[in-house]
């Protein structure tokens, strides 16, 4: 390692190589001559010429001398600057190898586990694919399932060729193996318009993907259906295959066409409906914001229901999910439930009611429904635009349990407050409305296995985090200062920040940090803030701060970054122009402080993040009341409001920064129960929809 280093710096300081004799040889040669030449001229001018000469030649000896140690010494710390940008390259290089044969190492273990299980659920697949094309009846096909459900762990073993046999021949196989029983769990299918990582705009994608893995971690049965979108990126969906024969759905009086996508993601069994007359329904580059909306949707409502119906599947659940599938509630109760489904039951999710979809009450005779029976105060007639039907207040009537997704505020609060319009059939379906948290990867977001960070850490050894706090503070070139109080922010481009609230609270926060003789040094943004550089310029000028603005995938903040760039010139303000996702990781885990818009992030979930990396969240909003008694105290609530309220909820940014500073000891305690709590998908939101379920089944 010592000679890479040594022959890196000398290729970056462009010295030529050299050789020892010789530059031995050559000091030899030149002292000697010198000698001689001094030797001379004594004889020569015996007398005060020859010492005179003598004594100017050892002064100018001298300074060459002198001149030649200046030199040498500036080339030391050159060198010695070049050296320690080589080993820090070097270390550099070491950790990206180190993370990367980790990777490979995670994915190889990720893959066996999951071509194991992906297995079976293919297994399902064909098993559907075989009802569609008639070679088997619902009932039969049934059986099966509940056969290849009951023993999953040795279907690994029996049907390890599956993608070698023909439809024939996996059928005879399939015959001699339905001996199974069922295990104890529940089967969902979930139909739904977007799912991470196939296509994601908001924050149902990640909800429905890590709600299927925690179910299915836990012995559940899920499958999501999806329209075929153009714009589904595929990379990661595993065994995709069509079905040979074409799925018949009703629309506008007559029966069409699609074609049947199956495949597995991350474990979970996928469909994908693909219209065929319709084909422009979801051939376009966006998978909202079109004025057929309705009809695009409701297609896909009907066709989902067409699919599972014709091939005889039998879940427990229908899990629908805000106005784009809530029309699958009416459909279900007045035309389905009879062909085969009479044990299934329907869950309605809202992530917000902002989004109903108003209509003309003839459109819902487009996907079969009976407008007249359908356009009544009870059911779907808007409370306000009575001569229209507002879909989403149908799905809320016609489910059997509502979930409204909400970290914060109690079920009282949401259906006085944030009902938008739907506050008289919220309150008459109340006893059946459940409040769920959103939750976290935590398999991704996990500062004792995270491999993006230098040092691993837990709420058992908080040691690793203050390496990795002097990390942050090295790569993006803060002073590393251990009594520093980092101040992480990451945003939307909604970000609403009140100017002159946020001046008073810089004011006071910098007054705190004063008096504590610290400051602080990170300031750090995902997404474009929105915020004015008049704005930024005021808060530069409140003592020693350090602001580092971070672009994010979204392409939008490239703009605005290079605005303030231009209009803040202050060496005290870092752009990192890129996303850099070990980066963020890092943040989390060096911050000592999370600023948040909300405690309620189902997008980016960053409070959740915050505390699994001992971050305190600390809410920062344009409402001085809303910054500080937001929380609810009601009973209904969830577990993780309750915790933020009683831990994080009421302090302002100067307030965090006192504690961390007066009592650090009270502030480690903090931390540490926070990062010990589990806010994950595998959690309370597990919790809510499995109670959820369960009750659906004792109706």
């Amino acid at each position: 390692m010592e000679s890479v280093i040594n022959s890196t710096i000398l290729s970056l300081a462009g010295f030529p190589k050299s050789n020892p004799s010789i530059h031995h040889q050559k000091t030899v040669k030149a002292r000697r001559t010198v000698y001689c030449s001094l030797s001379s001229s004594k004889n020569s001018n015996n007398g005060g010429d020859a010492n005179g000469l003598l004594k100017e030649e050892e002064e100018e000896k001298y300074n060459d001398t002198w001149l030649l140690f200046k030199e040498a010494q500036q080339n030391i710390l050159y060198l010695n600057k070049l050296r320690l940008v080589a080993v820090e390259e070097l270390n550099k290089a070491n950790r990206e190898k180190q993370l990367l044969l980790d990777k490979i190492q995670q994915l190889g273990a990720v893959n066996k586990l999951g071509n194991e299980q992906s297995l079976w659920r293919e297994l399902l697949l064909r098993i559907d694919s075989m009802v569609l094309t008639g070679l088997i009846d619902s009932a039969e096909a049934s059986g099966m399932r509940k056969a290849v459900m009951g023993n999953k762990f040795s279907v690994a073993l029996v049907f390890f060729d599956i993608r070698q046999k023909t439809d024939a021949e996996l059928l005879a196989q399939l015959r001699q193996f339905s001996d199974g029983s069922r295990k104890n769990g529940f089967h969902i299918i979930q139909i739904c318009t977007e799912m991470e990582p196939l296509v994601s705009v908001g924050s149902l994608s990640s909800y429905v993907t890590g709600l299927s893995k925690a179910l299915q971690k836990k012995g559940h049965m899920v499958e999501v259906i999806l329209p075929k979108y153009a714009c589904l990126d595929l990379t990661e969906m595993q065994g995709l295959r069509e079905i040979e024969a074409e799925l018949y759905s009703y629309f506008n009086g007559q029966l069409h066409g699609n074609r049947i996508w199956t495949g597995i993601v991350h474990g979970i069994a996928v469909t994908l409906i693909q219209p065929l007359y319709y084909s422009s329904f979801f051939d376009r580059e966006r998978v909202y914001g079109y004025s057929d909306d309705f009809e695009r949707f409701t297609y896909f409502s009907r066709a989902s229901l067409d699919y599972i119906a014709k091939s005889g599947k039998q879940p427990d659940v229908l899990h629908i999910h805000n106005w784009e599938t809530a029309i699958v509630g009416p459909l279900f109760w007045d035309i389905f439930v009879k062909q085969g489904l009479g044990g299934t039951r329907v869950l309605l999710t809202c992530h917000g009611f902002d989004s109903q979809c108003l209509e003309q009450p003839d459109k819902l005779a487009l996907c079969g429904l009976d407008p007249a029976r359908l356009h009544r105060p009870d059911r779907l007639q808007d409370h306000t635009m009575t001569h229209l039907v507002n879909i989403l207040k149908g799905g809320l009537v016609y489910s059997n349990k509502v979930v409204m997704v909400q970290s914060i505020y109690s079920k009282e609060r949401i259906i006085n407050s944030f009902g938008h319009g739907l506050e008289p059939t919220l309150a008459i379906h109340k006893d059946k409305l459940l409040v769920s948290p959103c939750g976290f990867d935590n398999s991704t977001w996990d500062p004792s296995k995270d491999k993006f960070l230098p040092k691993n850490y837990s709420a058992d050894d908080l040691k690793g985090k203050s390496i990795c706090k002097v990390a942050l503070q090295q790569q993006l070139g803060l002073s590393k200062n251990s009594s520093t109080v980092l101040v992480g922010c990451i945003c939307t481009e909604s970000l609403d920040f009140d100017l002159n609230n946020q001046k008073a609270v810089w004011n006071a926060t910098q007054k705190s940090v004063q008096v504590c003789t610290s400051f602080w040094d990170l300031y750090f943004f995902e997404e474009n803030t929105g915020l004015s550089a008049e704005y930024w310029r005021n808060s530069l000028l409140v003592g020693e701060m350090r602001f580092i603005f971070m672009g994010s995938k979204a392409t939008s903040a490239d703009g605005a970054l290079e605005y303030l760039k231009k209009e803040l010139k202050d060496e005290t303000v870092r752009f990192i122009n890129k996303y850099d996702e070990a980066l963020l990781h890092l943040i989390f885990a060096g911050s000592d402080i999370i600023l948040c818009q909300s405690f309620h992030d189902p997008l980016l979930q960053v409070p959740l993040k915050a505390l699994k990396y001992g971050a305190a969240p600390v809410a920062v909003t344009s409402n001085e009341n809303k910054f500080r008694h937001f929380v609810d105290h009601e009973q209904e609530t969830s577990r993780f409001s309750r915790f933020i309220s009683s831990t994080f909820g009421y302090l302002s940014l100067s307030q965090a920064v006192d504690e961390i500073k007066n009592s650090p000891s009270k502030w480690k305690q903090k931390i540490v129960d926070a990062m010990a709590k589990d806010f994950s998908w595998n959690a309370e939101c597990y919790d809510v929809h499995v109670s959820a379920y369960t009750a659906l089944k004792s109706l």
